[in-house]
């Protein structure tokens, strides 16, 4: 799946993949605060106010989003503060706010020559220093729009979709090949069969599910309509309703905004670091379908009783390939190779998802600068790897920078726009953030209390110096 940071019922937060980002660990990131009211607005840890005024008791004020929906804002104290992050029905509350901005990391706001300071009466500020209102700052992203849309418009459909629909295609026509050699006694057949099997399971609902929820796939919107519910339902046992708000309006829409875009739904602050990297993703199998059906609640009971034959059906034929094509001769044998392809690439969807938004710059709802900003800023690239970039996609690994600015277009098109993009960011002063993979585990290793356990500060950003 590809919400890496879903949002809905269970968190502070995407996304996700991938669903996705977005998305498969929700249901354990579970949040325990008390709600209570003050008329002071939220203090960060420096002590200034940064997320607006909290409501008086037992009322909520709604936060129009990009689509028409609202998210719910309430006063919630925490810690001793109190936080009018807006929150989505149904969220809980999140954890504390740390008092320790992230150092040491190259990707950083400070590191990357961006300076941060009291905030100067909501205004936008320019590399020099001096306020730049919205109206200019929005020139920069039609500037790079137009330079990327010359680019779309040169390309040929086989560019545009043909590319990315080609490897789906091959990753069905593997399918056969690995349920074949799960027959053999031997070692490495089966251990083929079970690296095919999981290659293909993760293109097709990591890759799959994500290009499809941002209609990337095709043009027609009726085509669109019927890939979602093929790769997201079928293939990645979710919903397409719940994971497309989650991750397209409220992930991409507010990425790295505090109570909304905060990939906080990513966090399980009761497991210690090296149970959650590396024990906690075998179970993203078992999680996805349970999270899938406790959002069944927040869809029309069609579009869940559609959800759930879709989910049946998706589980019933592999299960029914693996014991009547591969040979297996028990349901517990079959189900527990399902569980293992399945889980075979979970570990850097996990870490994928985390490594690109969390312990980045934060934003509170009314403070957050403007989209080509709080792209720049709050998303991050991981180098090109051969075996990610076909099972997971360009837009979710080398290319997360150009897919949050530009959510549409398909991995291959982000990897066509990706000099241009990283050309303009960097011609105007703008951060670019790329870090390796192995950088990113090890911060995470050595910082996780700090990344995962306790809400990250708010940045409260003045401008590039």
């Amino acid at each position: 799946m590809v919400f890496p940071n879903t949002r809905s019922s269970y968190s502070g937060n995407e996304a996700l993949a991938v669903l996705p980002c977005s998305s498969l660990l929700q249901i354990a990131a579970v949040r325990h605060r008390h709600r209570c009211a003050e008329p002071h607005g939220l203090t960060g840890h420096s002590g200034r106010a940064s997320a607006g005024r909290a409501t008086e008791p037992g009322l909520a004020r709604e936060m129009p989003l990009e689509n028409g929906d609202t998210a719910t804002q309430r006063g919630q104290q925490v810690n001793g503060e109190v936080s009018g992050t807006p929150r989505l029905r149904g969220m809980r509350d999140p954890p504390h706010r740390d008092t320790t901005a992230p150092e040491g990391n190259r990707t950083e706001v400070t590191a990357a020559g961006w300076e941060l300071g009291p905030a100067l009466g909501g205004e936008d500020v320019t590399p020099g220093g001096t306020p730049q209102r919205a109206g200019q700052q929005e020139a920069l992203m039609t500037e790079l729009s137009e330079l990327v849309q010359k680019v779309v418009k040169s390309s040929s459909w086989w560019e545009r979709h043909g590319v990315d629909i080609s490897i789906l295609a091959c990753s069905f026509l593997l399918l056969p090949a690995g349920f074949l050699c799960l027959r053999s006694a031997q070692a490495i057949p089966f251990l083929v069969g079970v690296l095919t099997l999981g290659v293909v399971h993760h293109t097709l609902t990591v890759k799959g599910s994500h290009l499809a929820s941002h209609n990337a796939l095709t043009e027609s919107k009726s085509w669109s309509k019927v890939w979602a519910i093929f790769f997201i339902e079928l293939c990645s046992a979710f919903t397409v309703e719940q994971g497309i708000y989650n991750h397209v309006k409220i992930h991409h829409g507010y990425t790295n905004v505090i109570g909304l875009g905060d990939s906080s739904t990513w966090k399980i602050p009761f497991l210690n670091c090296y149970v959650y990297m590396f024990i906690a993703p075998l179970a993203v199998p078992i999680l996805t379908p349970l999270v899938a059906l406790g959002l069944l609640r927040n869809v029309e009971w069609k579009a869940a009783l559609r959800t759930v034959c879709c989910m049946f059906l998706g589980f019933y034929c592999h299960y029914w390939l693996l014991l009547h094509v591969s040979g297996f001769q028990s349901p517990w044998s079959a189900l527990l190779c399902m569980l293992l392809t399945r889980s075979l690439l979970a570990h850097p969807y996990i870490h994928v998802n985390i490594f690109q938004h969390i312990g980045l710059p934060m934003f509170a709802p009314d403070r957050k600068p403007k989209r080509i900003h709080l792209m720049s800023l709050g998303v991050l690239n991981l180098p090109r790897n051969a075996l990610l970039d076909w099972s997971f996609g360009h837009s979710l690994i080398s290319c997360h920078v150009e897919h949050h600015l530009f959510p549409s277009l398909s991995d291959n098109m982000c990897l066509k726009i990706k000099p241009i993009v990283s050309q303009y960011l960097k011609q105007k002063k703008l951060p670019y953030n790329e870090d390796t993979y192995s950088s990113r585990l090890w911060l995470f290793l050595q910082r996780y209390e700090e990344l995962m356990v306790h809400a990250p500060p708010i940045t409260e950003l003045v401008g590039i110096q």
